[in-house]
Order: structure tokens, then C-alpha cells, then sequence
């Protein structure tokens, strides 16, 4: 399983033909990841991911007013006139049951909007992490693990949940043919798997959400296993897996 799997430490590490035929997990824990997962925990219709402002504004003239939400940030602060910031916290159940959510974010949205090429792209985090895994023990394409990071770079808390998933997928026992960056973002785990909330803490995205993002919200980012749906992309809209086509 683990041999045909790979990881790339950010959105802009992978070319086109990486991605082809392969089916893609997306992981922005802070917080692209964990606010689509709750959104649709929380009984959202969908989640429109969309990689700047000009889009976002094309697609709400072709929605009802009552219908969306328009949620995002940039740079971890709420985008002027938007509905909600890209907080998971406020995707509560009483905000966005029945609404469909155009999400703009700094780097998950766009990361998805990168891997387009893909055959299949899911949304992983820690939230939702046994589904990823049980889903993935099945997949019959190669697996590509997608962190988002941060501007290009890498992002610690995005690599961690890469390299949880890959621990929980081989058992915790990684094959010595597996590719470099599988094997980075498993030993990466390992050190850190005990002390998960404070590692993530002390990274450095977290803090540069310091003052701009509650530490509620990054607490809450970091539970694991609390919600079991998984987010998959569909004709350009993110629904929970068993409400797909795929």
C-alpha cells in the first residue's frame, strides 16, 4: 500500500503529470481542511472551493442570496464582506445546514485548485482521519498525499496529518521502498505523535495565527478522529464522499 503512495510538502511541489490518474488527499489542518470537513459534518450542502476573490464573486451571481455563504481569509484574517472568516468553529450546524459555502482560503483552496489533474482529490485533516485511512486501504489508484503548506513552503501541522495517515495505513511499520517523502512524513509522526496539540502549537503557521486565530480554533484542528465524513470534489463542488459520484 504504502509503496504506491507519495507526499508533497506543499502546493506548488508537484507537476501536472504527478497528480494524473492518481487519487489526491488534500491536507490544510490550519484550517482549509478541518473547516470543510465540519461544514459538512454540520449539514452544509456543499463546499465551493475557489482559489481568489474574482471567482468567488462569479459564482455567488449564479446563486440564490439565501442559498450560499461566502467564508474565507487572507493571510488568516476574514476577507472583507464575507459571511464567515475560515474558521471551523464557525461553521456550526445552526449557521450552514442547507447553505452551500464558497470557500476562499490562502493556500487549501488553492491547492485543490492545483491538483485538478487528479483522478479523485479528497479532503483529509486530523479531524476526520480514520475515514481517510479506511477509505485508502481500498483505493485502487496510487495515492498522493497533498499538504497545502504555507505560500510554497512547508507547513509542520499539514505534514504531521500526512504522516498519521501513512503510520495508520502500513501499521506503523513503513517499507524501506517507500518514497522519500512518505518517509519523512513518517518519521515526522513518530517524534511527534505523543504531544500532537502542543507540537502544532508551537509551529510556525500557529504562530503566525497568533492574535489573528483563537487558540480554540487551532485546539480544535488538532483533535483527532472526532468526525467521520470524508470530503471529496465532484463537478467542482466538495460534498461528503457517500454524496458523490465517485
Amino acid at each position: 500500500m504504502t509503496d504506491a503512495l507519495d507526499v508533497f510538502v506543499s502546493a506548488h511541489s508537484f507537476r501536472e503529470k504527478d497528480l494524473r490518474d492518481k487519487t489526491v488527499v488534500m491536507i490544510d489542518v490550519l484550517r482549509a481542511s478541518s473547516t470543510m470537513v465540519t461544514a459538512l459534518h454540520h449539514g452544509a450542502k456543499g463546499v465551493i472551493p475557489v482559489g481568489n476573490m474574482d471567482e468567488a464573486g462569479k459564482i455567488s451571481r449564479n446563486l440564490d442570496s439565501e442559498s450560499f455563504l461566502m467564508s474565507g481569509e487572507k493571510n488568516g484574517v476574514k476577507i472583507d464582506g464575507y459571511d464567515l472568516t475560515n474558521s471551523p468553529l464557525e461553521h456550526a450546524a445552526d449557521v450552514v445546514t442547507g447553505k452551500t459555502v464558497i470557500l476562499n482560503t490562502t493556500n487549501g483552496t488553492k491547492a485543490i485548485d492545483r491538483a485538478d489533474h487528479a483522478d479523485k482529490i479528497l479532503v483529509g485533516s486530523f479531524l476526520n482521519l480514520d475515514a481517510v485511512v479506511k477509505h485508502l486501504q481500498d483505493e485502487k489508484n496510487e495515492i498522493v498525499l497533498v499538504c497545502a503548506g504555507w505560500r510554497g513552503r512547508l507547513s509542520f501541522e499539514d505534514l504531521l496529518c500526512a504522516g498519521n495517515i501513512i503510520y495508520e495505513l502500513c501499521s506503523g511499520n513503513l517499507s524501506n521502498t517507500a518514497a522519500d517523502g512518505a518517509k519523512v512524513a513518517f518519521g515526522l509522526y513518530e517524534k511527534f505523535a505523543d504531544d500532537i496539540e502542543n507540537s502544532i502549537m508551537s509551529s510556525n503557521y500557529a504562530e503566525r495565527l497568533e492574535g489573528i486565530v483563537s487558540k480554540d480554533d487551532i485546539s480544535y484542528c488538532c483533535q483527532r478522529n472526532e468526525l467521520q465524513n470524508l470530503p471529496a470534489l465532484n463537478k467542482g463542488i466538495i460534498t461528503s464522499l457517500d454524496d458523490t459520484a465517485n
